[in-house]
Order: C-alpha cells, then sequence, then structure tokens
C-alpha cells in the first residue's frame, strides 16, 4: 500500500491557470526540495500526516466537485505522487498537477493536466528547472513563470520565443512585489502572444490565510 504525506484537503476557487474561477479540491501534498524565494507555502516544506490513497480518494470525494489539483510543496517529490494522480483520474473528471519543473514529468498518466511552474532567476531557483520537461508538454497542460521584476521578464520572454511552447502560457506578477499594471505593459509593449495572470484567491481572501 502506497502512502503519501499530505499537508492538506480542501474545497477552494482556482486562483491560478486558466482554470481560474473554478470550483477546485485541492490535495497539498509535504516536502519540497527548492526553496524559492516568494514561496507562500513554506509551511508545507516539513510535516504532514501519511495517508493512503485510498483515504486521500476519500476525503477529496467528500467536496462533490470534480475538478481536482494535487499540489505542495512539489508534489513529484513523493515518489508515491504518480500512482495518486493516475488514481485521481480514475474517480474524477480532470486532475491537475502543479509541479517546479524540477522533475521529469514524461511517464505520468496523459490524463494528468499539468501546470508547469518554471523558475525565473527571481526565483533563487533557475537552476532547478529540468529543461527536458518542455516537449512533453501536450493538450491540456500549461506552462507558468513567475515575474518579479524587468530580469525575470526578459528571461521568461526570451524563454517563451526560443522554446515556442504550445501549450498555454501565463506570466504571473509576484503578489505584492511587481505590479500587474507594468507586466501588462511589457507584454503589450512586446506583443508577447501569453497571458498574465493573477492569483485570484489572493484577492477573495486573505492571502495569509490557508484554505483549510
Amino acid at each position: 500500500m502506497t502512502d503519501l504525506r499530505v499537508i492538506e484537503i480542501y474545497p477552494s476557487i482556482q486562483g491560478e491557470s486558466t482554470r481560474a474561477g473554478l470550483p477546485c479540491t485541492f490535495v497539498r501534498l509535504a516536502g519540497c526540495p527548492l526553496r524559492c524565494r516568494w514561496c507562500d507555502t513554506t509551511y508545507s516544506f516539513t510535516g504532514g500526516d501519511s495517508m493512503s490513497i485510498e483515504a486521500i480518494i476519500e476525503l477529496v470525494a467528500e467536496s462533490g466537485i470534480g475538478l481536482i489539483e494535487v499540489t505542495g510543496g512539489e508534489p513529484l517529490a513523493q515518489p508515491g505522487t504518480p500512482q495518486l494522480l493516475t488514481s485521481l483520474c480514475d474517480q474524477f473528471d480532470e486532475v491537475l498537477l502543479e509541479t517546479s519543473g524540477s522533475f521529469p514529468i514524461a511517464d505520468l498518466d496523459p490524463r494528468v493536466g499539468v501546470i508547469l511552474d518554471l523558475k525565473a532567476p527571481g526565483s533563487g531557483e533557475e537552476s532547478r528547472n529540468l529543461w527536458d520537461n518542455l516537449p512533453h508538454l501536450k493538450s491540456g497542460d500549461e506552462l507558468k513563470i513567475v515575474i518579479a521584476d524587468r530580469t525575470d521578464y526578459e528571461w521568461a520572454r526570451d524563454v517563451y520565443r526560443e522554446h515556442r511552447p504550445t501549450v498555454p502560457t501565463l506570466f504571473s506578477p509576484v503578489f505584492d512585489e511587481m505590479e500587474p499594471a507594468q507586466l501588462s505593459q511589457w507584454l503589450i509593449e512586446d506583443q508577447l502572444p501569453v497571458r498574465m495572470q493573477l492569483q485570484q484567491h489572493k484577492y477573495i481572501w486573505d492571502p495569509e490565510a490557508r484554505r483549510t
């Protein structure tokens, strides 16, 4: 039996990605080898309750919501996560995975919608990017880059132009640090066909609050 360390399972509103605004049940797993400068879930780095996949699915089903996201921390840091994702896909309408991209995604269940969060220089974790993941992005996946300043923006712009991802690409300003209006202006000036996204949940609720 495969157990995973789980920080929290809760229903909420999807705050990011092209599914933003939709009701979604989140499964937040424990553990992360990265230390992004602006991380807002540092409480997930350690601890968590050991749960079987069956117990996780039972709790997720209680919400009655068909959209599920597995997040962290870094979910793929736990070896049992791919099995959990497949089991969730067997039970629910749509399953998303938010991952830093520092672990391989090629062998994940193809039904999983991968949200690949590339790390720009401002994160302090640029060296963790596993570039071999980009060719494995498929229909239903997304590429996200968090932007802190002009350096991050130019890096993200150049990454987009070099790799020409075929999946939706989203640039997200660091909350309370990067002005959304400034990022919008840069996108307009460069006519870059990416989507700017805001973290909706931080405008709906207290940005420091946990949604357990």
